[in-house]
């Protein structure tokens, strides 16, 4: 039996769900989203909440069910909310500015890494080496931040590149003579 399937998703003030046609879906203040439901799993709306179950007792409809569940009540606490993620460059000569709708990073190559910025993500430069990432999906300013730490992954023996805050770089000790 699901652990996360059987707890209902409650809807938070100032978003709308609605299903029909085995769509879920949903519309808030950060702005809306759709899901396209299995036939394995069934869905109730009433009373501010939303109930999932299994349509039947099949391996597969218990594991839609708890799936499912996740990834809506993610989706509305997007709608109500917005995900925030910072980044720090960390390193000599590393910064960061916005540029129209551009992303540039100096991180110690011989030219300039412009990083074009989607529409449903939002990203803004505190200071010159701190990056804010905010947007509705989770998935989305998860997936920016993994693409702009690509550019300059973490090094264990200076501790220098692309760091996600809360991140732990694990240091190594250098070579000894």
């Amino acid at each position: 039996m699901s652990r996360v399937g059987k707890h209902p998703v409650t809807i938070p003030e100032g978003v709308s769900v609605s299903f029909a046609d085995n769509v879920l879906t949903g519309k808030g203040k950060n702005g809306e989203f759709s899901f396209k439901l299995r036939e394995e799993v069934v869905v109730d709306v009433s009373d501010g909440k939303i109930v999932f179950s299994p349509a039947d007792e099949s391996c597969t409809a218990r594991s839609m069910w708890g799936t499912s569940r996740a990834i809506v009540a993610k989706a509305i606490t997007g709608l109500a909310a917005v995900f925030v993620k910072k980044v720090n460059l960390v390193g000599v000569g590393y910064k960061a500015s916005i540029q129209g709708k551009n992303l540039v990073m100096q991180l110690g190559y011989s030219h300039d890494i412009v990083f074009p910025i989607s529409e449903d993500v939002k990203i803004v430069c505190e200071s010159p080496t701190c990056i804010v990432v905010s947007g509705a999906n989770s998935q989305r300013v998860g997936e920016t931040v993994k693409r702009l730490q690509k550019f300059r992954p973490p090094e264990p023996y200076k501790g220098k590149g692309v760091i996600i805050e809360g991140q732990y770089v694990y240091r190594k000790e250098g070579k000894k003579k």
